[in-house]
Formats: C-alpha cells, structure tokens, sequence
C-alpha cells in the first residue's frame, strides 16, 4: 500500500482481468437484464493506472491506447466522478495515466476491472476511508462486473453479475493459455440480444425457478480440482451465439483444445476470447513457448496466465 509521505499524492493500481469460468443465462429480470449464474476468476493479465493528485482539481486521463476516449464516456472517468459526488466533494481531482494490456471488447472485462481500480486507487489517494463493500455497492450504478473486479479472486455471480459469493477456497494453481484475435470484438449486448432471439423459449419465468439454478451453482465447491474432474458441466451458454457472429471463437477453441497438456477449453464471456487450463501456469508457459508460431499462424494473440486470488492491488510502484 501507498504508506510513505513522499509519494502520498501519487499511487499506482493494478486492475486484474477476469475470465467466466461458467456462465449461464437463466431468464430476463423484472428490470429488463438477464439474469445470471456465473463463475468468474481473476488472472494476471492486467492494466496498470498511475494516478496523481489534480493541483486543480480537474479529473483527467491519458493512456498508451489510443483506441480509449479519455473522456466522460470512459468508466475510469465515470468512476473517479462518481466517487467524487458520492462523498460530496468536488474539489477533489485526479490526473490520471492508464497503460492498457488488457485487449478491448474481449470478454475480459477490462473496462471495469479499469474503473474498479479507480475506485480502489481514489479511495486511497483522497483518503475517502470507504470500506470494499461499500465501493462494491457504489461500482454496480456504472457497470455489474465491476463489483467483482474491485475484490477479484473466484467467485460466485448473481442478478447481472454483481450479486457476488465467495467461493471458500483462496488459493488456485490452474494456469491458462488465453488467446484472442486482435482484429476481432464482440459487442456485449449484441451477443445477449442474439441469444435472447434464439434461446429465449428456454428462459426460466420467475424468482423461484433462478433460486433453484444458482442453488445447484453453489452446492458445487469450485476447486481447482472440481473443475478438472467435472469439466462437462462448464459451460458458457453465449458461446453457441458467438460462433456465427465470430467464427474465430470456433476457431481459437479447436487450436487451444489440441494443445499438449490443455484440460478444458471454454470462451470467456461473451467472447472472442478464449482459454484453456492447465494444471499449473509453468504448463500453461512453457506450451506457449512451444505453440508461439502456431498462434501467429493462425493471426492470434495469446498470453500465458495465472489465477489470483485478489482483484485491485495498490503499490508505491510496479515491478
């Protein structure tokens, strides 16, 4: 944590990426949203913001990517302003530098592990003293994985993802090989609303029927263990409308499901992309190694990564 006087107008936040390790659409909520039963996960894939105390009071950013608005459209920016109001002070500013890793429209969740970082950060630097499950609270008014990027880990999602159960185990050894086509995003609600045209026959009707699904979602213990012994009941249901809009999707899952060692292979979210477990990250590391010019081959980007089992991490500085 940012302790030292010298640096208590500057910090550092590391806003870790996520991947669904289950996710399943149960129906639509009385507000109109799909609801959902999910499993997510933190990985090491991760976007760094360095943020400075404004001598002005001004909320601003910059990034490395210049894909990103820098402007009031950006949740980094939304999450700084509603912080700010949410204690009541304006005279409160930031400046703030974002070096983005995490690929945008990726299913990764970049955008809101971004903005819970913010959140984390500015709670520190303003010295705002809020608890984490009070920033949870605040984050879902801006985006519904935000609360979950904010503690990170694994864990359970509810409602649109914000509805949050910790699973009891902290600590996890599967690594991942993640892969995505850099030329390729799939729109979020595009992928809900494509699924709703073809499945929404099957939506569970009312509250009693959800209850019974996320019930059978958490009698599962979510161990390393039981997701390797139990891969067949893994599933993300937005993969099957995925295909058709992002044939590559397809494509990325056969290339990551003949990989040597590969365990289970699954798209995150609503995609592109895609991962496959393996029992430890130095597997994961060592088969990218080995598989480097098979993915460019292919016109895939690809990481190996580890589980955490934190969401936002503070610093004075990165290593």
């Amino acid at each position: 944590m940012v302790n030292s006087k010298a640096n208590e107008d500057c910090l550092f936040a590391e806003a870790h990426a996520k991947i669904n390790l289950h996710l399943e659409v149960l129906g639509i909520r009385t507000d109109g949203f799909h609801e959902l039963a999910m499993v997510m996960q933190s990985i090491n894939l991760s976007d760094q913001l360095k943020m400075k105390k404004s001598i002005d009071n001004n909320i601003t950013l910059k990034s490395n990517n210049n894909e990103i608005s820098n402007g009031e459209d950006n949740l980094i920016i939304k999450a700084a302003n509603l912080l700010r109001n949410k204690v009541g002070n304006t005279q409160l500013g930031v400046d703030i530098e974002l070096e983005k890793n995490i690929p945008i429209g990726a299913g990764l969740a970049g955008g809101s592990a971004d903005a819970a970082a913010t959140l984390v950060g500015l709670n520190k630097l303003w010295n705002l003293n809020l608890e984490i499950e009070e920033l949870e609270k605040l984050s879902e008014e801006i985006g519904s994985d935000i609360p979950f990027c904010i503690s990170g880990g694994r864990q359970i999602c509810f409602g649109r993802g914000e509805i949050l159960e910790k699973v009891k185990f902290d600590h996890f050894d599967l690594g991942l090989i993640l892969v995505k086509d850099p030329l390729i995003q799939v729109s979020t609600p595009i992928a809900y609303t494509k699924y709703k045209e073809q499945y929404g026959h099957t939506y569970l009707k009312d509250e009693r029927d959800f209850e019974i699904k996320r019930n059978i979602l958490r009698s599962n213990n979510w161990s390393d263990e039981y997701l390797l012994d139990n891969r067949s009941e893994i599933q993300n249901d937005l993969q099957k409308t995925v295909f058709p809009i992002a044939p590559e999707v397809e494509k990325s899952l056969k290339i990551l499901s003949l990989l040597p060692g590969s365990l289970l292979v699954s798209m995150s979210g609503s995609g592109p992309s895609c991962f496959a477990l393996f029992k430890n990250y130095n597997d994961a590391r060592k088969v990218l190694e080995q598989h480097l010019n098979d993915f460019e081959r292919a016109g895939l980007s690809a990481w190996a990564c580890s589980m955490k089992s934190n969401g936002v991490q503070l610093g004075n500085e990165f290593t």
